[in-house]
């Protein structure tokens, strides 16, 4: 954590719009959006311009009417030396909805760069599920600097979180949940929120449900609001409660989580520690970043491109793509040699060079196509180990109905303008090529699935090694077998 105890004083000094300043008539007030909701390139300009002049009072005013997730966006878009600059020129606007939207590594480099009081006052502002994000990707030394600036209740909730795996509900889930006795009536949970309301306690503020709990503070029923508000007030919850509840335990997998609520159309769901004690809630908005998380990173794995964020640093995007590039390299090494093999063949049929691509790149697009499937059936959970068999019967019958069209179309084309013959063997072997991608398409995902490793993990690479590889050998092995290249 950097040492910038004089930057508090910095925010405050500069966080106040200078009282003299007039928008000039030129200065954009109400176009700062374009029709996809991004802040326009001519906004972005004129604050950067306006921050390189160091008129802070101009910048608030620009910024100012800006929504807490555009103001994120304004961040991300400035250079890292610039980022600095406008907090301090918008310090009264950095509220904790900003940095709850903020990306990551724009985030985890404005909080190093803070000091650990500064940090903690924007924890305790935050849930503390967002709290935790907000810390957890720091270094331990400053991780406790910042947790021994929180008061109890909050140091208490955060090293809960952290104790947590990455990626589980423990680490997501927010702690502030209305949990009430069975017993209670309908008119009672109603007084007793409104009670809570006017104390400032520290029940949930937002929330769907209410959870039901026995003795034990373990979770029993539900109770929708739409149920409360519309029965009597001499009810017991008990009699309206709904029994049946899909609980969601605390390390599962945020992925897991995601799938769970959309099987089971959820709202919120009670989070249960290993003895099954209510120990926080999932909401619906928690599993929308999730989902859109996961898709993301799903998508990034299959290219082999890391984390695929335009704000992680330089070195790290290299190191996590470089690596995949190196072993692409080598299956790239396989296809040719199978080439080298077969010299003396395509020396005497020059056809054979011209031909080549054509089958490598429809065994390579046939293969995606499939990978890209069996990605989404295992995310899903629709792919599992007592379906395997039965969805890769389906995707050999569709790669061989694929591969006779695609062979018929190319086998003909081939026999127009170079020989019957060379038709022949380049429809063959396109449609053993394009039922190998099919083929592979399902097994590589599923031995990455099967070896307990993301299933979208660069299988692309290793898909695109056997498309090649078998296009090659089959093509190049056919011509030579049956003479067309003597």
């Amino acid at each position: 954590m950097a040492d910038n105890s004089h930057l508090d004083d910095d925010l405050m000094r500069a966080g106040e719009p200078a009282e003299e300043y007039v928008r000039p008539d030129d200065r954009i007030d109400d176009e700062r959006l374009d029709e996809e909701n991004t802040l326009k390139a001519e906004y972005v300009r004129s604050v950067r311009n306006l921050l390189e002049s160091g008129d802070n009072g101009a910048v608030y005013a620009l910024v100012e009417p800006l929504h807490p997730a555009d103001i994120a966006d304004l961040f991300e878009l400035c250079d890292s030396d610039e980022r600095r600059d406008l907090a301090i020129a918008i310090t009264d606007l950095m509220s904790s909805d900003v940095i709850a939207e903020l990306n990551d590594y724009v985030r985890e480099t404005m909080m190093e760069a803070l000091p650990a009081e500064a940090v903690a006052s924007i924890a305790e502002q935050l849930d503390n599920d967002d709290a935790v994000q907000l810390i957890e990707d720091l270094d331990l030394a400053d991780q406790q600097a910042i947790l021994a600036e929180l008061d109890d209740d909050d140091r208490v909730a955060i090293e809960s979180a952290l104790a947590y795996p990455e990626e589980t509900a423990g680490r997501l889930m927010s702690r502030d949940v209305v949990a009430v006795p069975e017993y209670m009536t309908v008119g009672g949970l109603i007084d007793f929120l409104r009670d809570d309301a006017n104390s400032g306690s520290n029940l949930a503020n937002d929330f769907y449900e209410v959870f039901v709990v026995d003795a034990g503070h373990h979770p029993v029923g539900t109770c929708q609001l739409s149920w409360i508000l519309r029965t009597p007030r001499h009810i017991a919850l008990a009699d309206v409660m709904k029994r049946d509840q899909t609980l969601v335990p605390v390390t599962l997998d945020q992925e897991e989580v995601a799938l769970m609520f959309q099987k089971y159309a959820l709202i919120s769901a009670a989070v249960v520690d290993e003895s099954g004690r209510l120990v926080g809630q999932m909401t619906v908005d928690d599993v929308v970043h999730i989902i859109s998380e996961e898709a993301s990173e799903d998508a990034l794995l299959m290219s082999g491109a890391g984390e695929g964020d335009i704000n992680e640093p330089i070195r790290a995007a290299y190191g996590s793509r470089i690596r995949w590039l190196v072993a692409n390299l080598g299956t790239a090494l396989i296809g040719s040699l199978i080439i080298a093999a077969f010299g003396a063949a395509i020396e005497k049929l020059v056809a054979l060079a011209v031909l080549m691509p054509i089958v490598a790149s429809i065994g390579g697009n046939a293969g995606t196509q499939t990978m890209a499937v069996s990605v989404r059936a295992i995310a899903m959970n629709q792919l599992t180990e007592a379906n395997t068999m039965r969805i890769l019967w389906r995707e050999f019958r569709v790669a061989a109905l694929n591969g006779v069209t695609i062979a018929l179309l190319v086998g003909a084309a081939t026999a127009l303008v170079f020989s019957p013959m060379l038709g022949g063997v380049i429809a063959l072997a396109m449609l053993i090529n394009v039922i190998t991608a099919g083929l592979a398409g399902v097994l590589v995902p599923v031995m990455f699935e099967r070896l307990k490793q993301d299933p979208a993990l660069a299988s692309s690479v290793f898909v695109t090694m056997i498309t090649d590889s078998m296009g090659f050998f089959a093509f190049l092995g056919l011509a030579v077998v049956s003479g067309v290249a003597a």
